[in-house]
């Protein structure tokens, strides 16, 4: 990740530029001048998967009116039959012309708000809990910073369109073509957000085969929770168009380093400069940076939940590919769940290991602002760091050290979830009630199953 290069651009330049937001007359005006016939209003359900409702450009209006319906049940983890009327109020700052579509009769989009027939902001919408947060952090005087790296697979299709797990191609860690077959497929899908807005700051094949990651510019958390998931839409669009799969699945495949979507975050005051940063201290990092960091030790099971979402995504964190699983902080190893980079100045932020692509961004980062917030609110302590390689200590060596280690299944995780009084409440009761209840019926549908690996190891031996 790159993030660091351009942080020290600062948060006053960030602000400067948020101050001009687009009003709706600006809408109405790009949406004539750029020939637009179809609006997608998008949201995120509580899992992370993306849903829209299209509208001609007849009925921009009443969008823009916070006029516009959905059935609210039909969505997994919403609610109710008898409650299902559900408004959809667009930001105008998220407006942004699809490149990929059509020329004439263009598509674009607006991210949306989920709200109630009575006006208020719906308590299962992903969006509405990081703004809560975000708003907390704003009354303590603080702006949260984020720059994610989310990595992704590229696999061939079959003849019906279908994914596969499937390659060509055996490139590894910073590899070019010819070797690195994905390299044009990336240069498309990096020239499209440029597009789209996106600030990027490099692309490179990853360790597996067939694996990449695209870096773009840090942003207060909202944005980047939007970009995390406009993103995602992006990449899997431009592979399709080349032939090809795109996933966000953490492991795809047995034997090689699953996909992370490592976290960088900072919290800057309102004057811009990064609170994380100390030059005084040897690491360079402020009392509330290691406060911050604790608080994210403090909760790491509690949130593995929502940071690590799939059964698949503990097939990732196991040893020996890269992935953290045990719950410290280093500067020098990347071993540990949290890590600081090295940049200083404000480029100075704290990295967290563990989040997968198959998260839901909202609730990655409105958890991990608060677990942050929490640990400078106690000023807990935290644990001396660990510069050795976490892996290659004996299980007697950890436990003396003090390392817990994050949950090993999902089932685990989501119990962890429940008795984390921090991580309830920001979700809210609706939320881990219709989270937890979905994530253990997938529990259970998969530890009925009897695989592939069952039946070749006890088959013929019983």
């Amino acid at each position: 990740m790159i993030h660091g290069c351009v942080h020290a651009a600062g948060a006053k330049v960030r602000m400067e530029v948020h101050m001009n937001k687009y009003t709706k007359n600006d809408i109405f005006r790009m949406v004539e001048e750029e020939d637009v016939e179809f609006i997608r209003l998008q949201f995120t359900d509580i899992f992370g998967i993306l849903k829209n409702v299209a509208i001609t450009s007849s009925q921009l209006e009443k969008a823009l009116d916070n006029k516009c319906m959905f059935d609210g049940s039909s969505v997994e983890g919403f609610v109710r039959i008898e409650e299902s009327d559900m408004y959809l109020y667009p930001d105008y700052d998220t407006f942004v012309i699809f490149p990929w579509r059509p020329q004439q009769g263009k598509v674009a989009r607006l991210i949306c708000d989920v709200y109630t027939p009575d006006g208020k902001p719906f308590l299962g919408d992903p969006r509405n809990v990081l703004k809560r947060m975000i708003k907390e952090a704003k009354d303590m005087g603080y702006i949260f910073d984020v720059g994610p790296e989310c990595e992704f697979f590229l696999f061939h299709t079959d003849d019906n369109g279908l994914p596969t797990t499937m390659s060509h191609e055996n490139a590894g860690y910073f590899d070019l073509g010819p070797v690195d077959l994905g390299e044009n497929v990336r240069r498309d899908m990096v020239l499209t957000l440029e597009d789209m807005g996106f600030e990027i700051l490099g692309s490179h094949h990853e360790v597996a085969p067939a694996q990449h990651e695209i870096d773009f510019r840090y942003d207060e958390a909202l944005a980047a929770a939007d970009n995390i998931m406009t993103f995602k839409l992006t990449v899997k669009t431009i592979a399709k168009r080349h032939g090809l799969y795109a996933t966000f699945m953490p492991k795809p495949k047995i034997g090689i380093d699953g996909s992370g979507m490592h976290v960088n975050m900072s919290l800057a005051a309102e004057d811009g400069t990064n609170v994380f940063e100390d030059k005084q201290d040897k690491l360079g990092l402020s009392q509330d940076a290691y406060h911050f960091i604790a608080g994210l030790l403090e909760h790491a099971r509690g949130m593995a939940a929502v940071t690590n979402p799939l059964i698949n995504s503990y097939k990732r964190l196991v040893p020996g590919y890269e992935a953290p699983v045990y719950i410290a902080w280093s500067v020098t190893n990347r071993s540990p769940l949290v890590r600081i980079p090295a940049s200083h100045g404000n480029g100075t932020r704290v990295e967290l290991r563990n989040p997968d692509p198959s998260a839901n961004p909202y609730l990655v980062l409105a958890l991990c602002l608060a677990a942050g917030l929490d640990g400078i609110k106690r000023k807990l302590p935290l644990p001396e760091r660990v510069d050795r390689n976490i892996f290659e200590m004996t299980e007697d060596e950890r436990q003396k050290t003090g390392i817990r280690t994050l949950p090993e299944n999902l089932y685990e995780a989501v119990q962890c979830m429940k008795q984390d009084p921090l991580v309830c409440s920001v979700l809210g009761e609706h939320i881990v009630n219709k989270y937890t209840e979905a994530k253990l019926k997938e529990w259970d549908e998969y530890r009925t199953q009897v695989s592939q690996w069952e039946l070749e190891q006890y088959l013929y031996k019983y």
